[in-house]
């Protein structure tokens, strides 16, 4: 139950109202500057370049994770150097509840998220003092996730600050869109391709 409710605090915290991180310079790192929603409690966090770079140095002995949902992945593409799709919250499987708050439907806590970080690191033979980073769409949601591996006893989880679709612009001709920066607007690796080996499949 305890875990059931600090899955729960933290989607809340990742998705409560509409707040979204003003235009963050795409490559800053003056992460003490870094909005409120995209904090964790560990306080690692990497740029979209830096996280390639690390997985690329070790590849072996770093892991990388999307934690985003599988839709996601399936429509908007996915990293090609990730070890994992890992969902931190999952649509419902028949998608029959509305997010007024978020206008799309209502996202639920992956109670497996923990369970399947674990059993994943195991397949790369990584302990939990291993260099864990974690991709979303913006920075929001993965700090919410390295705050729960935190709590589950991990001690080195780097939240990539930017994000794979990057933050909505504020203003101009594409106000509203993700063309601020991230992983996709920073001509990194990514593919529509998915491999089975890769994606996440509930227990």
């Amino acid at each position: 139950m305890k875990t059931l409710k600090f899955a729960v605090a933290g989607v809340a915290l990742a998705f409560s109202a509409l707040s979204f991180a003003a235009d963050w310079a795409p490559g800053a790192t003056n992460w003490d500057k870094l909005p409120e929603i995209k904090v964790s409690k560990l306080g690692l966090y990497l740029t979209p370049q830096q996280a390639y770079d690390m997985k690329k140095k070790d590849a072996k002995g770093v892991a990388l994770f999307d934690i985003r949902t599988r839709a996601e992945a399936v429509y908007v593409g996915m990293a090609t150097d990730v070890d994992a799709l890992v969902p931190f919250v999952e649509h419902q499987e028949i998608m029959s509840d509305w997010d007024e708050k978020r206008t799309m439907y209502k996202l639920e806590p992956n109670q497996d998220f923990v369970p399947e970080i674990e059993r994943r690191l195991k397949e790369l033979g990584l302990a939990k003092d291993a260099p864990v980073i974690l991709l979303c769409r913006s920075g929001d949601r993965s700090s919410k996730a390295a705050d729960r591996l935190q709590a589950a006893g991990y001690t080195r989880v780097y939240s990539v600050a930017e994000g794979f679709e990057g933050d909505r612009a504020s203003e101009g001709p594409k106000k509203g869109q993700r063309v601020v920066n991230g992983w996709k607007n920073s001509d990194l690796p990514w593919s529509y391709k998915l491999e089975k080996g890769k994606m996440y499949f509930p227990r």
